[in-house]
């Protein structure tokens, strides 16, 4: 009984060596013909711009055939292979020409063959044990008038083909195990995808269980999510995704979850055991995601802080244009009404003088509230405030604005203040009157730049208005760079991150 359930799972993989060979042979010859058929004709056509599409059409089927060849792989191989990612690329050339299509094309072609000699080699010993056991039996029969070499079968003949039948068995189950392990390496070559960043535990893990495609979410308690190795949130694949997560408890405690291949499901038990002898080095590595966690959490903060610096800023911005501006305007008209009635008289000199006096005021306070925050920027963009400051500066300023849409608040602010501070700096330092300004979208950032011809020669040690800028722009996780020669004028260049995955839009969701 006992050598019985030692033998089962050797049995097993032979069994599923066996199947995914026999099931090759309609495979390979399906993908010999349509795929190396596919590519034979849109190679020998391409000439006449007919092959183009057929080898374009020919390269995404390939994939798909591809990613199902893994998958049969992992249930009946155990290959845990990751997912085929198709290498995407412009022009049949950059589809059909890299190494990890021709891979793909290449186990998809040799399947047949591949099917073929398996069957060859594992076939010989299967049909040699089926044989003596079906001759063994029909000696016990007393079948007469068959000859086994120079015996004759019967009962005797018979227990002894029974006895040998057993180790032609185990060398059969035995060449087929062989049979799958060079099946196994021979896809997991052809078939493998890149490894995926991580850290050691998780290397670990994806090495022991055969899963490049492994990762890790660390539990945190308190807060009740699952994140990465940054902290960042995650979420836990759904039923049918083609990814599943086993939980890591310790001590009834949980840690974490793995999250691998659907096709390890198949053997739980596995998973189970690789996860319970990390479950110690997984709560090491859960204490510094939660720790990266909280900074990150505190980043995030402090962007929070300067947006509602920047929402203060803008209250007080309405509120002295709303306000003390709508008054100081109300009382200079009243000034010109009373100037009106007293006519020609020595009071209307003095009349005169407050009102100048109040324009001045007036003037003052507008541009203080600009200096707050314009208005131009909440209402209509980085765009139309750039234009207003330029159009109020003391220079020659070409602009080049390239955004097609509005950019999130806090990095519309950090742009508009980057430029305000070089134009306010090129007026009062660079001895010049020629500027450029340049504001683009570039992939996942924004770039500003601020470029003059002056005396170059700036420090951003010297001055306070470059170190505030700084600051504001590591809250986005943006950077600063000045470059400034002496004599040959100066650039301030901002880089402020803004794809989906950087902290503005990890804020602004949250």
């Amino acid at each position: 009984m006992t050598f019985a359930l030692d033998l089962s799972p050797h049995l097993r993989a032979a069994r599923r060596t066996l199947l995914y060979l026999f099931v090759g042979l309609g495979q390979g010859l399906t993908y010999l013909l349509v795929i190396g058929g596919g590519l034979l004709f849109g190679l020998i056509l391409t000439p006449l711009w007919v092959g183009l599409p057929i080898l374009s059409g020919t390269a995404r089927l390939t994939w798909r055939l591809a990613e199902g060849e893994r998958r049969q792989a992992n249930r009946l191989l155990e290959t845990h292979l990751p997912p085929v990612e198709p290498v995407s690329g412009h022009g049949v050339r950059a589809q059909i020409g890299n190494r990890p299509f021709l891979r793909a094309a290449g186990m998809l072609l040799l399947k047949l063959p591949i099917a073929l000699a398996g069957l060859l080699v594992a076939g010989l010993p299967v049909l040699l044990a089926i044989a003596m056991a079906g001759l063994g039996v029909s000696g016990l029969a007393d079948e007469d008038g068959r000859l086994v070499g120079p015996w004759a079968l019967g009962p005797g003949v018979g227990i002894a083909l029974c006895l040998l039948a057993l180790p032609a068995t185990i060398v059969s189950i035995a060449v087929l195990e062989g049979v799958g392990a060079v099946l196994r390496g021979l896809v997991r070559r052809l078939l493998r995808s890149r490894v995926p960043e991580g850290g050691p535990v998780r290397e670990l893990l994806a090495e022991r269980l055969g899963d490049r495609s492994l990762n890790i979410a660390y539990w945190l308690p308190d807060r009740e999510i699952f994140v990465d190795d940054a902290g960042r949130p995650v979420r836990l694949p759904d039923p049918g995704s083609g990814r599943a997560w086993t939980a890591v408890d310790r001590g009834g405690v949980r840690l974490a979850a793995i999250v691998h291949d659907a096709e390890l499901d198949a053997s739980p038990e596995l998973v189970t055991a690789a996860a319970s002898a990390a479950a110690l080095a997984i709560d090491n590595e859960r204490l510094k995601a939660e720790l990266r966690a909280r900074v990150e959490e505190l980043r995030v903060s402090r962007l929070r802080i300067v947006e509602a610096a920047d929402d203060a800023r803008r209250r007080i911005e309405r509120d002295l244009h709303d306000g003390a501006q709508q008054q100081l305007v109300s009382l200079a008209l009243d000034l010109r009404m009373l100037k009106a009635r007293l006519g020609d008289s020595g009071l209307a000199g003095t009349v005169d003088e407050i009102g100048e006096k109040l324009a001045v005021a007036l003037a003052e306070l507008r541009e203080f509230a600009r200096g707050i925050h314009p208005a131009f920027l909440s209402e209509r963009g980085v765009g139309a405030a750039v234009e207003a400051l330029v159009a109020r500066a003391p220079l020659h300023i070409e602009t080049d604005v390239q955004l097609d849409e509005r950019l999130p608040a806090p990095v519309e602010a950090a742009a508009y203040f980057v430029i305000a501070e070089g134009l306010t700096n090129i007026v009062r330092y660079a001895e010049t009157h020629n500027a450029w300004v340049h504001i683009s979208r570039q992939g996942g950032e924004v770039l500003v730049r601020v470029a003059d011809d002056g005396r170059g020669g700036a420090v951003i040690a010297n001055g306070t208005g470059l170190r505030g800028l700084m600051d504001r722009l590591a809250v986005l996780d943006g950077h600063l760079e000045v470059t400034s020669p002496p004599g040959r004028g100066t650039t301030l260049e901002a880089h402020i991150p803004c794809e989906p995955g950087s902290l503005v839009a990890e804020a602004t969701r949250s």
